[in-house]
C-alpha cells in the first residue's frame, strides 16, 4: 500500500511541478557551469547504495571543498542554491528516486556512507529496514535545526511507528514547515 501511495502521489506532484523544475534547472545553468542535477551516493533500504538526485545548490566539486554537511553561511552554496534550499525545491528530483524504488516520499533521510559511524549495528539495521524518504519525521518537526542525535532518535521512532497515516501526517507537517519556516 505504501509503495502505491508513493507512486501515485509522486506522479501527481511531478506533473504539478514539472514547469517549476524546468525553470529551476535553467536558473542553475545560467548561474554557474556544471550540471543542473547533482548526484550523490547514499545508503538505502537494507544498506544498499544508490544515487540520490537533487538540484545542484552548490559549486561544482563542493564535496572536495568541505564536509558532507552544510551550514547556512557555507560559501559553497550558490545564490540560486540558497533560494532552492530555502524553498526545498532542490529536493524535487528525488521524485525520480521514488519512481525507481530507491526512496519513499516519507522515511529517514538517506545517509551518506560516512555517516555509518554514527550508529551501532542494531540502530543502523533498524534505520535501513525501510526505504529512505524525501522527507522524514526530523525534517517535518525540526528541519535543518535537528542535531545528529535528534535526527537519529526521530528516524528510529519513525521506523517503529511507520504507517500510511503517519506518512500523511509527516507530509502535512513538512508542507507547513516549508511554508512557515522555509527549507534548509
Amino acid at each position: 500500500m505504501k509503495r502505491l501511495f508513493d507512486i501515485v502521489l509522486a506522479l501527481v506532484v511531478f506533473v504539478a511541478v514539472l514547469p517549476v523544475m524546468a525553470i529551476v534547472a535553467l536558473l542553475i545553468k545560467f548561474e554557474s557551469k556544471g550540471p543542473a542535477i547533482f548526484k550523490q551516493e547514499r545508503v538505502g533500504r537494507y544498506g544498499h547504495s544508490f544515487h540520490i538526485y537533487k538540484f545542484r545548490s552548490m559549486v561544482v566539486d563542493a564535496a572536495s571543498q568541505g564536509p558532507h554537511f552544510t551550514s547556512s553561511d557555507d560559501p559553497r552554496i550558490t545564490r540560486i542554491g540558497c533560494f532552492i534550499r530555502k524553498t526545498s525545491l532542490d529536493e524535487l528530483p528525488q521524485l525520480f528516486n521514488v519512481f525507481n524504488g530507491d526512496m519513499s516520499l516519507v522515511g529517514p533521510r538517506p545517509n551518506v556512507p560516512k555517516q555509518r559511524t554514527e550508529y551501532d549495528d542494531s540502530e543502523w539495521d533498524k534505520r535501513n529496514s525501510v526505504r529512505p524518504g524525501i522527507t522524514g519525521l526530523a525534517q517535518a518537526k525540526l528541519r535543518s535545526a535537528a542535531t545528529a542525535e535528534q535526527r537519529k532518535a526521530m528516524d528510529l521512532k519513525y521506523v517503529e511507528n511507520t504507517s500510511l497515516f503517519f506518512d500523511v501526517w509527516i507530509i502535512l507537517l513538512t508542507v507547513k514547515q516549508v511554508i512557515v519556516r522555509g527549507g534548509n
